[in-house]
């Protein structure tokens, strides 16, 4: 008799947890991003090379979309080591790079837009970042926010 309600509590509890987004970057959660994103430029009859990178800006999921070329997967790990480094987006740094002598210059800048810090779910830890390439830049952008919602992730801070 006892074993069934503690059964219950804890698959509750475990469907509970699997359900919740996730807090850092997995696997799971990387592929989640590139699902949404590949997805998001399917709709659109758009191809992007979309990488996923932890915080330190290892890749974590890449994916190369049919159509784009060998270059295209390159420029966007390079957007996402780019956000990955600074914490903050490819098009900030672009508008950075405009106001701020030299900036561009800098390591690990790039002044395009189309790459985005990854944030957990809660919004209070960076945990990784998005870059994505192949179409115009705000195109691209729009995609990595489109990955990073579906994966249930943000692409900024939470306020606070």
């Amino acid at each position: 008799m006892f074993f069934r309600p503690v059964m219950a509590a804890i698959l509750s509890m475990a469907a509970a947890q699997a359900q919740a987004p996730p807090q850092r970057l997995d696997a799971r959660a990387a592929q989640a991003i590139v699902a949404g994103c590949a997805a998001h430029a399917a709709g659109r009859g758009q191809s992007h090379a979309i990488a996923v990178v932890d915080a330190g800006g290892h890749p974590v999921a890449t994916l190369r979309m049919d159509g784009n070329g060998f270059g295209i997967m390159d420029f966007a790990i390079a957007k996402a080591e780019a956000a990955a480094a600074w914490g903050f987006s490819t098009a900030q740094m672009a508008e950075g790079a405009r106001e701020t002598p030299g900036f561009a210059a800098a390591p690990h800048v790039v002044a395009v837009a189309g790459g985005l810090p990854l944030f957990a779910a809660d919004g209070r830890e960076r945990i990784g970042a998005v870059g994505v390439s192949g179409e115009a830049p705000a195109d691209d952008a729009a995609c990595a926010e489109a990955g990073i919602a579906a994966a249930g992730l943000r692409a900024r801070r939470a306020p606070g």
